[in-house]
């Protein structure tokens, strides 16, 4: 068993390990006070996992509650979003009460802003079942949903008060579903940690599970401790972000996150050396380890497609956004551009 902790405005902690589903009960009574817990979940997660969690709550104490939801982004949507609250307050929850979010990152991300947003906020634990959930937004207290303008344009930062990472849950996960969640364990090397970037180009990651979970949630404690609001360095997460979110949309969200954000990262390194931003190319050795974890490398939509979606990118400030520039592997910075030069970036990206 690994425990992160992370202190941000609040304390908490991120336990990982395998097969504590059973004991998760008594976690999360150790963090709350909170008498009622209703578990947010979608319909594949819960055939999965709830009655495991469920009847954890129900030993432990609670007096239990459930919400299923489809699966998928189609689903983080202010419609699901007012669902929830209606069926927290038909249910009787109060302010000392709480919620779980068991699932992937539509899971926590919709049921995290819930728990932000009824009655100002209650308690909130964080059980992440996808690789991309246990390495990255299940952490760090980001809570949205999407509208029709964008991705993650309505949302709160909202740190958890306990996150139980039971990496077991990813034995279930389809090789897609979990290559998504490698985008996100690349990146980290990428911005942060040159040497982790060849344990994965050395190893298998499927492998070496805890290790790969917990290197990856250290990094993103160390930026969320120093940046909790995303004022400063925490906008370098966002490597392979901006190009990411604009083919998501563009796609109609029938890509991926991970797998856009996997093609992001390569379109960006690669126009960062074209443009001069930075002094080598790093698109090849990031698109190879793309590969081995099943990941794509390229796009079909244009320049001035990717650029007109990202204009909507919540990274945008006026006249200007944020790019994430890989200087050197495991050193990124944060560059701001003027959007009116962004679809000739994309476009020397792309070529």
């Amino acid at each position: 068993m690994k425990t992160v902790e992370v202190d941000a405005g609040v304390r908490y902690n991120i336990v990982i390990d395998k097969g504590i589903l059973p004991k998760s009960g008594d976690m999360i009574k150790d963090v709350t006070a909170a008498e009622r817990v209703a578990v947010i979940t979608d319909d594949t997660v819960d055939k999965l996992y709830s009655d495991v969690v469920m009847k954890s709550l129900s030993d432990a104490g609670f007096e239990t509650f459930k919400f299923v939801f489809p699966h998928g982004e189609k689903s983080k949507n202010i419609s699901t979003f007012s669902s929830i609250l209606e069926f927290l307050a038909e249910s009787g929850l109060t302010r000392t009460d709480a919620l779980v979010a068991l699932g992937g990152g539509v899971v926590g991300d919709v049921a995290g802003f819930a728990a932000a947003s009824y009655l100002r906020g209650i308690d909130f634990i964080q059980i992440p079942t996808t690789l991309l959930a246990c390495v990255d937004s299940s952490v760090g207290g980001k809570t949205a949903i999407d509208i029709k303008a964008g991705k993650n344009l309505a949302g709160a930062f909202y740190q958890p008060k306990l996150v139980i990472v039971d990496f077991g849950t990813l034995s279930t996960l389809t090789d897609g579903i979990f290559a998504d969640g490698m985008a996100e364990v690349i990146k980290y090397g990428v911005i942060f940690d040159k040497a982790f970037f060849e344990f994965l180009r050395n190893n298998e990651a499927k492998d070496n599970l805890e290790y790969v979970i917990t290197r990856c949630v250290e990094l993103k404690r160390d930026i969320v401790n120093a940046d909790e609001k995303e004022k400063g360095v925490r906008a370098l997460l966002n490597f392979g972000h901006t190009v990411g979110h604009a083919i998501e949309k563009c796609s109609g969200y029938k890509i991926s996150h991970g797998s856009a954000v996997a093609v992001g990262m390569v379109i960006i390194s690669r126009a960062a050396y074209k443009c001069s931003f930075c002094g080598e190319n790093y698109a090849d050795i990031i698109a190879s380890l793309n590969k081995k974890y099943s990941l794509p490398v390229s796009t079909v939509f244009s320049a001035k497609e990717l650029s007109s979606a990202a204009m909507a990118d919540k990274k945008r400030s006026g006249d200007s956004i944020k790019l994430i520039i890989p200087e050197t592997l495991g050193n990124c910075v944060i560059k701001s551009v003027p959007t009116s030069e962004l679809e000739k970036i994309i476009s020397e990206g792309l070529s």
